[in-house]
């Protein structure tokens, strides 16, 4: 099963206790840039990711994902599951 970056994505900024509307204020984005990002229907760009991961203090899962480990136990751990 192919894990989508959005959910990873989504996933971090959900351990930040950050809405959608309050993390894009934080990278001069609008929210609907946000949703589009953990919905998969827009790629953000290298700058974006690695702002996303600053902000949502998870710089290591996301660089980690792009290397290939596996989103779904990426995820549990981020949820504690």
């Amino acid at each position: 099963m192919e894990m989508k970056f959005g959910a990873i994505m989504r996933a971090c900024r959900e351990k930040a206790g950050l809405t959608q509307e309050q993390l894009a204020d934080k990278l001069n984005r609008t929210q609907a840039c946000v949703s589009k990002y953990e919905k998969d229907h827009k790629i953000p760009d290298m700058h974006t990711m690695m702002n996303w991961a600053e902000v949502t203090g998870a710089r290591e899962v996301i660089v980690t994902f792009l290397y290939g480990m596996d989103g779904i136990g990426m995820i549990q751990r981020l949820i504690g599951g």
